[in-house]
This record gives structure tokens, C-alpha cells and sequence, in this order.
């Protein structure tokens, strides 16, 4: 009797835990599509591929020994949006740009030590990819 009580247990927890990754979920970088980020002292890497209709805000710490950096974005959009916002150690914008726009740009002048980096998606469809490095 125990038996085919036991059964349909394992079934619907066979449901929920296939169904756990992205049920319900409005679409958040899940586990196909994981950001893989490259974290150290004065350059910052950044990666998420295979998007679609990704809407998240994600905020990282960077330390910056310098006042300036590069910033190499190289990503492929094919829809939404997608912001990259960096502040200095004072909390003061040095830098905000679409990430649809590819190439190698400068940050304004800032304070050394620990940057935020935030990366803004609406409903974005690609692949996010740039990296920032102090400038010497």
C-alpha cells in the first residue's frame, strides 16, 4: 500500500524539480545562460550568452587603483535593452553606455578604489560581453 503512495510523491517531485529552473520566472539569467565574470583588482570581464527577453539589473564591486579605465564592449544585441553603468569610489557616474555599442571607450576621471559596475537588461535578446581595465 505504501507503495503506490510512494510513486506518485516521486512523480510530482519529479515535476517540481524539473520545472524549478525557469518556471514562472519572467525569463532572469538562468542556468543555461549563467554571466561569467572575471573579477581582479583593476580588470573586470564580463559574459552572458544565449539571452532572450532577459530583464535583471546586476551590480558588481571593482576596485580601480587608478582614475581612469578602458572599456572594450563587444557584445551582439539583437533586441531590448542593455545599460552598463560604472560610478567611482565617491559614488559619481564616469560612465554609462549602451551595450549595443560596440568598441573600446574611455570612463570620465574618477576616484581610485572600489568602482560599481551595474548592468541593466529589459527584455534583452544576445550576448553581453565587455571588459574594463584600469588605464594606465
Amino acid at each position: 500500500m505504501s507503495s503506490t503512495r510512494t510513486i506518485p510523491t516521486y512523480l510530482a517531485l519529479l515535476v517540481v524539480l524539473a520545472c524549478a529552473p525557469g518556471c514562472g520566472d519572467t525569463n532572469p539569467i538562468g542556468p543555461s545562460n549563467q554571466p561569467e565574470v572575471a573579477n581582479a583588482p583593476d580588470t573586470f570581464q564580463f559574459q552572458a550568452s544565449n539571452l532572450t527577453r532577459t530583464t535583471q539589473t546586476l551590480s558588481y564591486a571593482w576596485t580601480n587603483t587608478g582614475s581612469l579605465a578602458n572599456v572594450n564592449q563587444s557584445g551582439q544585441i539583437s533586441s531590448g535593452e542593455a545599460l552598463l553603468t560604472i560610478r567611482d569610489s565617491s559614488n559619481v557616474q564616469v560612465y554609462s553606455r549602451d551595450l549595443k555599442d560596440t568598441g573600446t571607450f574611455v570612463t570620465a576621471s574618477g576616484a581610485a578604489g572600489s568602482w560599481r559596475v551595474d548592468v541593466r537588461l529589459t527584455n534583452v535578446t544576445g550576448t553581453l560581453n565587455f571588459r574594463i581595465q584600469k588605464r594606465s
